[in-house]
């Protein structure tokens, strides 16, 4: 008598490609699961697959950082929020610490004209002094 098997045919989850650092915590955990479930071989697969969801699944619900930039003007610091994706290619470092960069506010944003000539979009979310 013949028996066929049929593969798991479901969809790739949607995550995206781990990053060298969920790749070890993949690794990790994937041991972790190996040794709490008593070290069964050949299981390699079902125990990564289970760490990899697990880590993945942490690491976007975990909300990513907020950018944001502190700028003094008359002895009084604002720290101004952006968002990165509409930042127009601004990088942190871009402005030297201590050197005078023109600003100008309207309301609670505050824009920070850029060594390009662009300006830097943020939101104020603290002022201190």
């Amino acid at each position: 008598m013949a028996t066929s098997s049929h593969r798991n045919t479901q969809k790739p989850k949607p995550w995206p490609t781990p990053s060298p650092e969920q790749h070890e915590a993949i690794r990790r955990r994937a041991e972790e699961i190996y040794i709490r479930s008593g070290r069964i071989p050949g299981r390699d697969l079902e125990n990564w697959s289970q760490a990899e969801e697990e880590i993945l699944r942490e690491f976007v619900a975990v909300p990513a950082r907020r950018k944001a930039v502190v700028i003094s003007v008359n002895g009084v610091k604002y720290v101004g929020e952006y968002d990165p994706a509409s930042s127009g290619g601004y990088t942190p470092g871009e402005f030297g610490s201590g050197a005078p960069v023109p600003v100008r506010f309207d309301g609670t944003k505050m824009f920070v004209k850029r060594p390009n000539g662009h300006e830097l979009e943020t939101t104020i979310v603290n002022k201190i002094g």
